[in-house]
């Protein structure tokens, strides 16, 4: 079976992080979870410290200073070894028992890479902010409008991959940018990209949520930088073909 690499990028999630990961660790083909702690101040390092203390499959490494979100994927996706990759946010606003569900058509050979949709089929999803639901759909939809790929939910926090995809990807946005660059990348090399149905447990401000409206105004110029100034030379170390893991499988052995 395909291994299974969970990063979680975390800060100042104290009240979450330990709930999370035990959530995590039950997940089947579970190979590693790489915590990413981006300089927390408050438990989160602790917390994390004793979890990896317990169970092998944990590692934490821990930012000297606070960089954002992209930049602890991209450390927790260089130090990586699974065949796939997911990610999950660190506060449970989404499920960890979804995660075989988004990771299953990247097992089963036929895609390389799964975006979890909040909006393809209607689950379970808490009720929250409008303008939050029209900025998701407007940036999907110009996203979509560059990359030629119908995706509905561009800015999930739920994106899997075959590992050498993400490995070799280079990332170079900041904050939240990752979702618009990563969608960009990986539709320049003709991945088989696939969307599952997923639910949403959304945060207030109040509860911890970090995204804010100058992060929406950055993805704008973001899918227009990414997709028409990135070269595929400079998306990826090594261009990866957009074949499925048992594909790429069959291949080796053959070749063996």
């Amino acid at each position: 079976m395909a291994s299974l690499s969970v990063i979680i990028p975390a800060y100042n999630e104290q009240s979450t992080i330990g709930p999370v990961l035990r959530k995590v660790l039950g997940v089947p083909y579970l190979h590693e979870v790489i915590v990413v702690d981006d300089c927390s101040s408050d438990r989160t390092s602790e917390i994390c410290a004793q979890f990896a203390a317990r169970y092998s499959e944990v590692r934490v490494i821990r930012h000297p200073r606070n960089q954002g979100k992209t930049a602890a994927l991209r450390t927790g996706f260089a130090a990586s070894t699974g065949d796939i990759v997911i990610v999950q946010d660190a506060d449970l606003e989404y499920d960890p028992a979804e995660i075989v569900d988004v990771i299953r058509p990247i097992a089963d050979g036929v895609a390389d890479v799964v975006y979890g949709s909040r909006f393809l089929v209607r689950k379970a999803a808490r009720v929250l902010y409008y303008y939050h639901f029209l900025a998701n759909k407007f940036i999907s939809f110009l996203s979509n409008l560059f990359t030629n790929i119908n995706l509905t939910d561009v800015e999930t926090g739920y994106k899997a991959f075959r590992g050498d995809i993400i490995r070799n990807m280079i990332i170079s946005s900041r904050r939240f940018g990752f979702e618009i660059e990563v969608t960009a990348k990986v539709a320049k090399i003709g991945c088989a990209i696939y969307e599952v149905p997923i639910s949403y447990y959304g945060r207030t401000y109040e509860e911890g949520k970090k995204i804010t409206a100058m992060d929406g105004i950055a993805a704008v110029w973001q899918i227009i930088k990414y997709n028409l100034f990135c070269s595929l030379k400079q998306s990826f170390l090594v261009v990866p073909s957009g074949r499925s893991l048992t594909k790429v499988r069959s291949t080796n052995a053959s070749g063996a």
